[in-house]
């Protein structure tokens, strides 16, 4: 475990909250009301990328003033190495697909690195007026509710949560894997956010949460809060959580998910 000291651990907290509060209140009230009416043109997912920019400009803007010294890795293109050991890991708008439909499973995810190993996660969600974080070592919370995954389960009675990429050809895939899956789960459920997937891992609304393809901000402030509740997070057999295939679930669902994935393929296209 990485040596960090607690007062480092409770700045980098404080503005990380900070910044996912700000962040997710502009995207909240700046989002016009008519925005699914066309969501098949150009225009209202112009508007969403508008906004998704926006918020991380707010977000980058927020850590510059607060941690100068400090890197960066957002989704909209922002990264700089920096020079103090953190590094903030960001996706402004996780979710676009609900935000741009008017669902409120989206949210606002900020994870700060420490020598290169995630410390602090942060993941607001405003239209369910919801935020959870977690500190390494620290548990997971919800607000003031310190948060803890489902008990053990036999993978028959386990609810799944998964995603599926935009690229049709890894989609097709995610349907075969996902195909295989179904039978040996009691189901699964699409929310389209990893990052609130993995929150709900921890809060115990899903047993077990798998994807293949995400990038760091995805999964960086997710990962942490669901091992802080009590889950068990990876890849592949012997591997971290990657783009190739991340997994968190409860000890038992993950023990039997993992293999039943890697047999799948559920690691590529």
């Amino acid at each position: 475990m990485t040596v960090i000291s607690e007062d480092l651990k409770a700045e980098l907290l404080d503005v990380g909250l900070e910044a996912a509060r700000q962040a997710g209140a502009l995207l909240r009230d700046g989002r016009p009301a008519d925005l699914a009416v066309a969501a098949t043109k150009s225009s209202p997912i112009d508007v969403v990328t508008e906004m998704d920019i926006a918020a991380e400009k707010l977000i980058t803007g927020i850590l510059a003033e607060r941690r100068p010294e400090d890197g960066l890795l957002g989704e909209e293109g922002a990264d700089s190495p920096g020079t103090s050991g953190v590094r903030w890991v960001v996706d402004p708008l996780d979710g676009t697909v609900n935000y741009l439909y008017g669902l409120p499973s989206w949210g606002v995810s900020i994870a700060a690195e420490y020598r290169g190993e995630t410390v602090v996660g942060v993941v607001a969600a405003p239209m369910r007026g919801e935020t959870y974080h977690a500190v390494l070592g620290g548990g997971a919370w919800m607000g003031t509710a310190r948060l803890a995954c489902r008990a053990a389960a036999p993978l028959d009675q386990a609810l799944v949560g998964t995603g599926f990429a935009y690229v049709q050809a890894r989609r097709v895939r995610q349907a075969e894997v996902a195909q295989r899956i179904i039978p040996r789960v009691r189901d699964i459920r699409r929310g389209g956010s990893a990052a609130l997937d993995l929150c709900d891992v921890a809060a115990g609304r899903l047993d077990a949460y798998y994807e293949r393809g995400l990038n760091p901000w995805d999964l960086a402030a997710g990962e942490l809060i669901a091992r802080e509740a009590g889950a068990v997070t990876g890849g592949r057999p012997g591997a971290a959580a990657s783009g190739e295939l991340a997994l968190a679930g409860t000890p038992a669902v993950f023990a039997s998910l993992q293999p039943l994935l890697e047999e799948a393929g559920a690691w590529h296209d």
